[in-house]
């Protein structure tokens, strides 16, 4: 990796019910650790948002654990993290995450995953920022999220002056490629990133 040398992961503090979700989460934290990109995450030890977080440590990378107060006990901060930030409430975590990470990538997860992953594409239509946004539909499982933005666009709530950026990928091993072509063509072109499917364009919503 080049430009992209932390990463944000939004994901579930459960598994799950599909072994594919927990296998996606391995295998993330893998690619992250082998590609020296560190882990930015919600600091929990639980679901899927431990399983990527021990899989970057058991492979040699570097992990920052950014977690409120109240949620330690509930959510069993990891300890072995390299770098452990307690906050006082969600807002400075989240303020936090957006700062230290180059780029956000959401696995499946619940209302936590999706409001944290909706908050970060608001803020890039905004034009707040043109960090690269990943959502990993593994198992199809953002399907529904995904209906429900062009439902928006056929509605014209999401309109062409205000497109919603973001990148697709349906396996893992497209998320780091997609995120450092992305990040490369918003720093050549000054442009926040086409929405794409593992690196098919599919042009501006």
């Amino acid at each position: 990796m080049g430009l992209i040398k932390s990463v944000c992961v939004y994901c579930g503090s459960g598994l799950g019910r599909d072994p594919r979700h927990e296998a996606a989460a391995l295998s993330l934290g893998e690619d992250l650790a082998k590609n020296k990109v560190g882990l930015v995450y919600g600091g929990g030890g639980m679901g899927l948002m431990g399983t990527v977080a021990k899989s970057v440590l058991e492979h040699g990378g570097h992990v920052t654990g950014i977690i409120p107060d109240f949620l330690q006990n509930r959510e069993f901060m990891l300890k072995e993290a390299q770098e452990h930030i307690v906050t006082k409430d969600m807002h400075e975590r989240k303020r936090l995450m957006f700062e230290k990470a180059d780029a956000f990538v959401a696995l499946p997860g619940g209302i936590g995953t999706l409001e944290e992953l909706v908050e970060q594409l608001t803020w890039a239509q905004l034009g707040q920022h043109k960090k690269p946004i990943m959502i990993a539909n593994i198992g199809g499982y953002w399907e529904p999220l995904l209906s429900m933005l062009e439902h928006m666009t056929a509605h014209s709530f999401i309109r062409e002056t205000l497109w919603v950026p973001y990148l697709i990928a349906d396996r893992i091993e497209d998320v780091l490629p997609e995120l450092e072509k992305a990040a490369q063509d918003i720093l050549e072109a000054g442009e926040r990133p086409k929405k794409t499917v593992a690196g098919t364009p599919l042009g501006k919503m």
